[in-house]
């Protein structure tokens, strides 16, 4: 694959700024989730580097599940359009979207 899954998942949010993603991975044995919102990832259980150069989603992390919902995203009160998908579910959304 020519882009990491970061930055696929990433160009995804800045062709649908409507949606956030949330993604739950394992990274060396410990889960973190990570927001993309519009072309931009950032964890919510660990600290994000500054620099947007930096990935986020490491090479060696698993992906557990792929929610997606409507921003703007409010922990609270999460919008959900679909919940629990795979990478592979997400690649007929890549499509979708000319990625």
């Amino acid at each position: 694959m020519s882009n990491s899954i970061e930055k696929q998942l990433e160009q995804y949010t800045a062709k649908r700024p409507q949606e956030v993603l949330l993604v739950t991975l394992e990274i060396n044995g410990e889960q973190d989730e990570i927001a993309i919102f519009r072309g931009f990832s950032s964890s919510l259980m660990r600290a994000t580097a500054i620099d947007p150069d930096v990935s986020v989603i490491p090479k060696e992390a698993k992906i557990i599940s792929i929610d997606r919902l409507k921003s703007p995203y409010n922990p609270e009160s999460p919008q959900y359009i679909q919940q629990g998908l795979s990478m592979e579910a997400m690649q007929s959304l890549f499509a979708e979207v000319n990625l």
